[in-house]
């Protein structure tokens, strides 16, 4: 079943709590209409009980009491009824027309009327109806000597009653149907924002992601929701931006080996070589292709460790994994003169990928060897503080501004013409670094000035396995 529109639900919604509301109000106002008419039901029967005690106490009859009540309340009056009973019940005298014969006296009422208290009590008398009772006791000397009886048909009440609620039945309906229809235009009017941002998002396309949309400046949710498209295409923008940049830049770098790689194979065959000669094209072109291969390597695990990708969470002790770079390091570096050893080594465990981190920690004792002229140091530290795990590369090599230390793990870029591709490098190694320590959930932070080295440090957050 297809869901419903947010502007069906939305008039549902309306009409559904006004249909509540209403029925609240209505079985309220029932409530009170009905208590208010035996109200006035019962006050005119206390009065005529008067009318009817203070008649006898004169002496007269029940005729002088029928005319007594017409004189003193009016004709509005003529339908009740009364009767006067001795303390066993058996009628003085009572009513004539509309409503001759006895009025049912019940159980409580007698012995209410026994205690000195009065009685209201509606009864369902088979000749007369629905019937009004108040039974009220005649006390004399504190004892009650006789009773007095005054009814009233209920047959007008409940017929007005009757009248009220059909009437409710009826215009409730109509109520809500008219609020359901005002609900739904005011709803569409509502939503008609949203329909024109929803118009206006779709015409932006992954070429025009300059474009924002508009704010009616009522800071309102309509507002909220703009600005909150507005910064996803920011960073949509940032990306797509980012992501062509990337492109570029890695077409680039592979397309300088190789467009090398063609050169020395194509001079190689303009002419017969000597033996020495091909075997020197194909060292270089060998230099060439291992280039091209730790360029796809860096590549692939740039793009499987960027932040949001799935990063496994084993336990990884930090300690020998830092002893293998340790020792791949000194290799490297005593190739070059360069002085590679180990600061502080302190046992840590952390959650993640031990394969990444290891090249991430590479990567960085290799820049450092990289950029360190011969007879110069580096040195790898790992101490715990603070819950996290600081592994530092530090070295004495030719550094560079501190101005420049956000672009250095940009991918592809390099600060200068030292750190090109005559290094070796790829120049996606601290993009490669900061992409897999950020997956990880830490930071990495540097400290260099120009010719005084550099420092990287790395700060992962501990696990409590061990």
């Amino acid at each position: 079943m297809k869901p419903l529109s947010l502007r069906a639900r939305l008039t549902l919604w309306y009409a559904g709590v006004l249909l509540a509301i209403l029925a609240v109000v209505s079985a309220l106002s029932y409530s009170v209409l009905r208590w208010s008419l035996l109200q006035q039901v019962d006050a005119s029967l206390a009065a005529v009980a008067q009318i009817v005690r203070e008649t006898d106490e004169r002496g007269a009859g029940g005729s002088e009491v029928e005319r007594a009540i017409r004189e003193l309340l009016g004709p509005g009056f003529s339908d009740q009824f009364f009767q006067f009973l001795d303390p066993e019940g058996r009628s003085r005298f009572r009513s004539g027309a509309p409503h001759p014969g006895s009025l049912p006296l019940s159980l409580e009422a007698r012995l209410n009327a026994a205690h000195g208290r009065q009685t209201v009590e509606t009864l369902e008398d088979p000749a007369n109806g629905p019937l009004r009772v108040l039974t009220v006791p005649v006390l004399r000397a504190g004892r009650s000597v006789e009773i007095i009886q005054v009814a009233a048909p209920l047959a007008r009440t409940r017929e007005a009653l009757s009248r009220y609620l059909t009437t409710l039945l009826a215009l409730v309906p109509v109520a809500v149907g008219l609020a359901a229809a005002g609900g739904a235009v005011i709803a569409s009017r509502a939503l008609q924002p949203v329909r024109e941002m929803s118009r206006a998002a779709r015409q932006i396309t992954a070429e025009d992601l300059g474009r924002r949309l508009s704010r009616r400046g009522a800071d309102d949710e309509i507002d909220h929701l703009a600005d909150t498209l507005n910064a996803m295409l920011e960073g949509l923008e940032a990306a797509f931006a980012q992501s062509r940049r990337f492109s570029a830049d890695a077409a680039h770098e592979l397309r300088t080996p190789l467009t090398a790689l063609k050169g020395e194979m194509e001079v190689a065959l303009r002419a017969a070589r000597s033996p020495e000669e091909y075997r020197r094209v194909l060292a270089s072109s060998l230099e060439e292709v291992e280039h091209l291969i730790r360029l796809a390597e860096d590549l692939l695990v740039f793009s499987r460790s960027s932040p949001g990708l799935a990063v496994p969470t084993a336990p990884v002790d930090l300690e020998p994994l830092l002893l293998e770079v340790l020792e791949t390091g000194a290799r490297r570096a005593q190739g070059v003169g360069v002085t590679m050893r180990a600061d502080t080594f302190e046992p840590a465990t952390v959650l993640g990928d031990a394969g990444a981190l290891r090249r991430a920690i590479l990567n960085l004792v290799d820049n450092a060897i990289k950029y360190t002229p011969a007879g110069g140091k580096v040195e790898l530290s790992l101490v715990t503080a603070s819950g996290q795990a600081l592994v530092t590369v530090r070295d004495t090599g030719i550094g560079f501004e501190p101005g420049a230390a956000a672009r250095i793990f940009e991918p592809f870029v390099r600060l200068d013409a030292a750190r090109g591709r005559d290094t070796g490098g790829t120049g996606l190694g601290l993009a490669l670094v900061q992409s897999v320590v950020t997956a990880h959930g830490g930071a990495v932070e540097v400290e260099s000035a120009p010719g005084a080295g550099s420092r990287f440090t790395i700060r992962l957050p501990l696990t409590s396995s061990k």
